[in-house]
């Protein structure tokens, strides 16, 4: 089985969804406990979000298996993204409601784990830097969207309910300011949904290491509250009609960007 999706466009504009395999080799799940097996963390529907951008000319880049496998967002030295905060692991040992991914004594020990970043870390990173390469050579700046979903509400690592819109820049190193600005303010004209900025979710591993905008890669993560287009527990069901708007609310950001590319 593909362990990357690459749909290959000719804008200058990546689509990245880390998050959005379901995947478990029967190997590795037969170790996890049944609610694990689930996959309840998953990035759910992102990549039907994002379908408007295949028809922009994107290059879209995708998981095919589950963050519980290995979590494509993280260090591959496993450093933590927010020092002093509480942080899953690049081989999660525990779902965000902090209940055990594998059975007693069946978790990854390191030699696993180097499997793992080896089999499935490795050729998504590859391809994200073959991509950002290819398309810089047809252009003069890129912009690399990092799309990811969560529920509303996940006291692990935020108290109360999520804003609807989180976008980060790895506070402000890996995208332009006045690109950023630009997409946040148009964030901030949807109706009726709440935006925040380099706040608790402000990018992960991926935004801070492809986003080099002296170098024409601007990144950006938008971390999306799950409340606002799909039901948020089993079977995680799609809304079609809320998950339209907050598609185009979306599309509107990233035209944004790529426009202020231009600039």
């Amino acid at each position: 089985m593909e362990v990357v999706r690459l749909h290959r466009g000719d804008a200058p504009l990546i689509i990245s969804m880390p998050h959005v395999g379901t995947h478990l080799p029967a190997d590795i799940s037969d170790t996890m406990t049944p609610l694990a097996r689930h996959v309840p963390d998953t990035d759910w529907h992102v990549d039907r979000l994002y379908a408007f951008a295949r028809e922009r000319g994107a290059t879209m880049i995708a998981s095919t298996h589950s963050r519980y496998v290995i979590d494509l967002n993280r260090a591959p030295d496993n450093k933590p993204l927010y020092p002093g905060a509480d942080n899953t692991e690049l081989c999660p040992l525990t779902t965000f409601d902090h209940e055990p991914i594998y059975l007693p004594g069946q978790g990854p020990d390191q030699a696993e784990i180097a499997r793992r970043i080896a089999q499935f870390w490795q050729p998504y990173h590859d391809t994200m830097a073959a991509e950002i390469a290819r398309l810089r050579a047809e252009h003069d700046a890129i912009l690399v969207w990092d799309g990811h979903s969560i529920r509303s509400q996940v006291s692990r690592f935020f108290d109360g309910q999520l804003p609807d819109f989180n976008l980060g820049t790895g506070g402000g190193i890996a995208a332009d300011a006045a690109l950023a600005k630009a997409v946040v303010a148009t964030a901030q004209t949807a109706d009726p949904y709440t935006t925040a900025y380099n706040g608790r979710f402000k990018g992960g591993y991926i935004t801070r290491t492809f986003g080099k905008p002296e170098d024409g890669v601007h990144a950006i993560q938008l971390e999306l509250s799950q409340v606002t287009y799909m039901e948020e527990e089993l079977p995680f069901r799609y809304l079609p009609e809320p998950a339209a708007q907050v598609s185009s609310a979306i599309a509107r950001m990233v035209e944004t960007g790529l426009e202020m590319l231009k600039s």
